[in-house]
C-alpha cells in the first residue's frame, strides 16, 4: 500500500467500513512503518472498552465470548472480537480455530471477529493485539473482546493490554490454586465460574469468593465480583455483562489505576522498540549483521548496531 493511502484508509475505518478495517488489521499483523502511521492517524478515536478474557485451556472462554457477544448485541452494541490462537514456534503458523468455535456469531453485521497468531509472544498475546483493538475501537465497536490462548501462568500478561480483565475459572479443575500462583487473581477485574450448571460449581464459587475476600485490601476501590455463568443454559450472562459495563463506566470517572499506568508504559516501550528497530534496520551495519548471524554473540552484534546508531547522530532527525 502506498503511504499516501494510509490517511484514506484510516478515514474509511472511522466510517465503519468493514473492508477497510480488514485491510488495516492485515497491515497491523504484518508490521512495518505503516503501522505507526495508522496509529497516528487514528489517535484519539474510539472509546470502546477492551475486555481481556483469560483462563486455563478448557475453561470455556470461547463459549463465554460467544454468549457475552450475543448479550451485548441484544443491547444494541457493536462488538469486536480478537481471538489469539497459539502458533508454531518454528513456522509461526496457527490453527486460528476460534472462527469455527464462534460459528453462532456468523452473519451478524454488528460483530467483527479477527483471529491472530500469538507468534510465541509472552503471555499468549500477539504483539499487534493492542493496535488491532485500537482499530476496532476507531471503527465504532462499543466493546472489544480479547480471548487469550489460556497459557497458564504467563497469561497474566493480559493485564498489559486490557481495560477490564475477565478471569474464567472452571469448576473442579483446581484452577484456584494455580491462579494464585500465577497472580491472575491479582489482576482480575471480574471473575466468573463457567459451566455453573455442574454440581461442583457452587463449591468453586464459594472458594473463589472467600479467596477474594482475603485478598482484597481495605483501600481497594473496585470490588471484584465473582459470578456463576452457564453458556449452555444461558444463565448469569446478563449479570456478567452488567459487571463488565459497570467496570468500564467506573474507569471513566476514577483516576488512572496502577493497571492503566502499566498499559501506558507498555505503549511507550512498544513505540520505542518499533521505532528503534526500524532505525537500526536502515544502518549499513544491519546487512553486515544479517550476514554474520550465528557467527558472533547476539548481544555483541546488538551493541555494535546501537553504537553505530549513536555515531550516526540519531538526535538530528
Amino acid at each position: 500500500m502506498n503511504d499516501a493511502t494510509v490517511p484514506q484508509l484510516a478515514t474509511a475505518v472511522r466510517r465503519g467500513d468493514r473492508r477497510a478495517l480488514a485491510r488495516a488489521l492485515t497491515i497491523i499483523d504484518r508490521g512495518g512503518v505503516q503501522v505507526r502511521r495508522l496509529r497516528q492517524a487514528l489517535a484519539g478515536y474510539g472509546v470502546g472498552s477492551l475486555v481481556g478474557i483469560t483462563g486455563a485451556p478448557g475453561a470455556g472462554k470461547s463459549s463465554l465470548t460467544t454468549v457475552i457477544t450475543q448479550e451485548l448485541r441484544r443491547r444494541g452494541m457493536q462488538v469486536g472480537i480478537i481471538a489469539v490462537d497459539p502458533s508454531s514456534p518454528l513456522s509461526g503458523g496457527s490453527l486460528l480455530g476460534d472462527r469455527i468455535r464462534m460459528y453462532d456469531l456468523a452473519g451478524d453485521s454488528g460483530v467483527f471477529i479477527r483471529s491472530m497468531a500469538n507468534r510465541g509472544q509472552y503471555g499468549g498475546l500477539a504483539a499487534s493485539t493492542l493496535d488491532a483493538a485500537m482499530l476496532m475501537r476507531a471503527a465504532g465497536f462499543g466493546m472489544v473482546l480479547l480471548e487469550t490462548v489460556g497459557a497458564g501462568q504467563s497469561d497474566v500478561a493480559v493485564v498489559d493490554v486490557a481495560d477490564t480483565v475477565l478471569l474464567v475459572e472452571s469448576p473442579g479443575m483446581g484452577d484456584e490454586v494455580q491462579s494464585i500462583k500465577a497472580g491472575l487473581l491479582e489482576v482480575a477485574d471480574v471473575i466468573v465460574v463457567s459451566k455453573s450448571d455442574r454440581p461442583d460449581s457452587s463449591a468453586t464459587l464459594q472458594q473463589l469468593r472467600a479467596l477474594m475476600r482475603m485478598q482484597m485490601g481495605s483501600d481497594d476501590v473496585w470490588s471484584v465480583p465473582v459470578l456463576p455463568v452457564s453458556a449452555i443454559q444461558q444463565t448469569g450472562v446478563a449479570e456478567l455483562v452488567d459487571a463488565l459495563l459497570a467496570h468500564a463506566e467506573w474507569l471513566q470517572v476514577h483516576p488512572p489505576t496502577w493497571r492503566q499506568q502499566r498499559r501506558y508504559l507498555l505503549a511507550l516501550q512498544r513505540a520505542i522498540d518499533v521505532q528503534l528497530r526500524e532505525a537500526l534496520q536502515q544502518l549499513p551495519g544491519w546487512s553486515v549483521a544479517l550476514a554474520q548471524l550465528g557467527q558472533y554473540d547476539s548481544d555483541l552484534m546488538a551493541r555494535q548496531l546501537l553504537e553505530e546508531f549513536v555515531a550516526n547522530g540519531f538526535t538530528k532527525e
